[in-house]
């Protein structure tokens, strides 16, 4: 079978199973019904965060780890093409945003060694959001609030620690120095290889005006998700659970949900990551659901608005990176 239509149907079939997950018990035309009540003002709103959060998430690419290398408006047109090339299985638009950047006069290994550094932060972030979330919600076994804080906790020092060795990589060479005679299966890794690889992109956050520039656009723009979840709780009527908590936890569990490189559009992982968040925190089974949909929705529609814009602007077109063939011209038939 075709390596394309295996993919295409492994993608339908992941989809299919989690959508089915989402929406056990919950009527598919009540879910339908309530997005159709949901408020347009706050609808509208949310659409117009998420297109600031795209702005600043550019910002961070092209003056913090970039270090201008790209001007804003162009690592804002290639980051929204990227944005809508992922909404394709294996996330094609991060290699997409690499070949672009590198036709602007950016080293492609630059390009990729940036995006890297972009999902190690938004990590972070994630694991940070998720452990704060815990924390807050009522009913949660102190247990389970100690170990997510730990966890946070642990990231947070694993990623300081990475920073540092960036910096100062003969460190990082002496303790692999130490490791590598203990560990029998080490040389097939090619550990150090790997290391390096890794300390080379974080290298740009062991600068400290880099850093800062680029961690203090990353809070903006997470900041902003949150509230893009919160408008749209208040756009279908949440009043039954903690806002501000459930923004939290659905954000983050919706960006793991997103790691799922098999799914269309990362339809079914999104929608039921979102509905355990908002059950979690109490919220009810229809408003969760619909808010997974919700959520899912304004963020597409503002990335295809944005890619869109973004091709015309570049002058490139969803051909060259989806490998759709081209057709033949008259003079070629």
């Amino acid at each position: 079978m075709n390596r394309r239509l295996l993919l295409f149907f492994a993608s339908v079939l992941v989809s299919g199973v989690f959508l089915w997950l989402a929406l056990r018990d919950v009527p598919l035309d009540e879910v339908i019904a309530s997005i159709g009540q949901a408020d347009p003002a706050w609808t509208l709103f949310a659409v117009l965060t998420v297109i600031l959060g795209m702005w600043a998430r550019a910002l961070r690419w092209s003056w913090g780890l970039l270090d201008h290398r790209l001007p804003p408006v162009k690592a804002s047109h290639i980051l929204n093409i990227g944005m809508l090339l992922n909404q394709l299985p294996l996330r094609a638009g991060e290699v997409a945003r690499g070949v672009l950047a590198a036709r602007q006069g950016v080293p492609f290994v630059t390009a990729a060694t940036s995006i890297i550094v972009e999902r190690l932060i938004d990590v972070v972030v994630c694991v940070l959001m998720l452990a704060a979330a815990v924390a807050r919600v009522p009913d949660a076994p102190p247990i389970i609030a100690q170990v997510s804080g730990a966890f946070g906790a642990a990231a947070v020092a694993a990623f300081v620690v990475l920073v540092g060795l960036a910096r100062y990589p003969k460190v990082a060479h002496r303790l692999l120095s130490w490791f590598e005679p203990r560990l029998p299966f080490a040389h097939r890794l090619h550990l150090t290889r790997r290391v390096d690889e890794v300390l080379d992109g974080l290298r740009p956050l062991s600068q400290p005006r880099r850093a800062i520039i680029s961690l203090f656009w990353t809070a903006v723009g997470w900041g902003i998700s949150l509230v893009t979840f919160y408008a749209l709780e208040r756009a279908v009527g949440v009043d039954d659970a903690d806002l501000f908590t459930g923004a939290l936890l659905a954000v983050a569990l919706a960006s793991f949900s997103i790691a799922i490189p098999v799914s269309v559009a990362s339809i079914g992982p999104f929608q039921g990551a979102v509905r355990v968040a908002g059950e979690t925190i109490g919220m009810s089974a229809l408003h969760s659901t619909t808010l997974g949909f919700l959520f899912h929705g304004v963020s597409i529609v503002a990335y295809a608005i944005l890619g869109v814009i973004g091709l015309i602007s570049i002058g490139v077109s969803l051909r060259e990176f989806t490998g759709a063939p081209r057709a033949a011209s008259p003079k070629e038939s």
